[in-house]
């Protein structure tokens, strides 16, 4: 039973989770630490080095940096320190300008930023930036999450410390601690007006999957399936509108398109994989308003609860976790109860566990295109009576420890993988 304090706790946990980001999250995540280290500086500083885990690199080589027609990480510093705001958070480039992009290309060519891996650290999300200029100098730390500063210093002055030993920030103690069963119980029976603030997420993903529609971003995959080839393979249908939408707002996001998405647990592309089928299979079924916000709670839930057990970075893809919760929510406004939720998310776990995730990138949308396809057909199996059991590979009996099996897989079983997938990355 969940209590008024654990529903409090869970919706704050929802807001802190899916908020607006433009821009791939992990470099968007190392111009706010530069930026912040900046502030921290009080001026344009003449020096910016920059240490990361495997993963931050892994997943800022090959995306666009919003407004820029740049790729990679260079241009994200730069433009951290010249235009960045760290209150934006991962809106942190917003005030991109022209003028700001042919600076940042002037302090790159100059050498002014120096990149290299973090050695030393168990957390796999981690940012450090010491900006410098003459004698001052001011540093930034980001760890666990992509917002999240765990050090700040200026001129050896320690202004926050809340670091560990691996080079982590401390656990947050009162973050709720899920179930499948307390996010079906959350999503079903919490009032109403107290979630209507989920709609955001479907006005701000459709936009951006719209506003793809009209230019040619990345490899085009959600124009490609909006297409007439596309509609004499696969019809115009519910399958076929929620494959496009999805696949087109993550073309615009991983080309650098100056357009917001409602992220999840950090991700962007998991907001709209968590967001769009939902969206969608809700308009074309005419779902009513509480049906849409509830399912759209019970997507966006679903992937914070997988991600609390997988963490914020590994080497699974995101769209594994976003698009398990696109299947509940696609699951429930089918008609489906807890148990076919339940039976959804094995279907999905049978499926989709070991896609690796080799950084983000045009690409993605390919992914994202393969998670909500398979996010569909899982739901559809789980209504017709259909689910995985556990003498099938990593299903359990019990939902939850299925949900911890794939985690244990992605966060632990795959961290050589992670490492040839580096390895092959930065040697190309």
């Amino acid at each position: 039973m969940i209590t008024a304090a654990d529903r409090l706790k869970i919706i704050q946990l929802i807001k802190r989770e899916v908020v607006p980001a433009i821009g791939c999250t992990e470099p968007i995540a190392v111009a706010l630490c530069v930026a912040k280290a900046t502030e921290l500086l009080g001026r344009e500083p003449a020096k910016i080095e920059v240490l990361l885990s495997a993963n931050i690199l892994k997943n800022a080589m090959g995306v666009g940096i919003p407004g820029t027609g740049m790729i990679g990480l260079p241009i994200a510093i730069a433009l951290g320190a010249l235009i960045g705001k760290a209150d934006l958070e991962l809106e942190v480039l917003r005030d991109v300008t022209p003028e700001a992009v042919e600076k940042g290309k002037q302090m790159i060519a100059d050498r002014r930023i120096s990149i290299d891996l973090k050695q030393g650290i168990s957390e796999k999300l981690y940012v450090e930036v010491t900006v410098s200029d003459g004698d001052d100098q001011a540093t930034a730390i980001i760890a666990r999450g992509h917002t999240n500063f765990v050090y700040l210093a200026h001129n050896g002055e320690v202004l926050l410390n809340s670091l560990t030993e691996g080079g982590e920030g401390a656990d947050d103690d009162d973050e709720p601690k899920l179930t499948l069963a307390k996010v079906w119980e959350f999503s079903m029976t919490t009032p109403l007006e107290e979630l209507r603030f989920m709609l955001d997420t479907r006005r701000v993903n459709k936009a951006a999957a719209e506003q793809s529609f009209t230019g040619r971003y990345g490899h085009s995959v959600g124009r490609t399936l909006h297409c007439e080839r596309q509609r004499y393979v696969m019809g115009d249908s519910i399958f076929s509108r929620i494959l496009s939408y999805t696949s087109a707002a993550c073309d615009a996001r991983m080309a650098g398109a100056c357009i917001p998405v409602m992220s999840n647990s950090g991700s962007g592309n998991q907001g709209i994989a968590a967001t769009l089928p939902v969206v969608i299979y809700a308009e074309e079924s005419f779902a009513s308003e509480e049906q849409t916000v509830r399912s759209l709670v019970l997507s966006h839930l679903t992937a914070i609860y997988m991600k609390q057990n997988l963490g914020r970075l590994s080497a699974l893809c995101g769209c594994v976790v976003a698009a398990t919760g696109s299947s509940c929510g696609i699951t429930y406004l089918m008609g489906g109860g807890y148990e076919q939720v339940s039976a959804a998310v094995k279907n999905m776990v049978a499926n989709l566990t070991g896609m690796i995730c080799d950084g983000a990138k045009p690409s993605c949308a390919m992914k994202l295109t393969s998670g909500v396809s398979t996010a569909v057909i899982c739901a559809i199996m789980a209504m017709e009576g259909h689910v995985t059991t556990s003498v099938e590979g990593i299903i359990d009996d019990d939902v939850d420890q299925t949900i911890r099996n794939f985690a244990a897989i992605g966060r632990d079983g795959m961290n050589e993988t992670d490492q040839i997938v580096l390895q092959i990355m930065t040697s190309k």
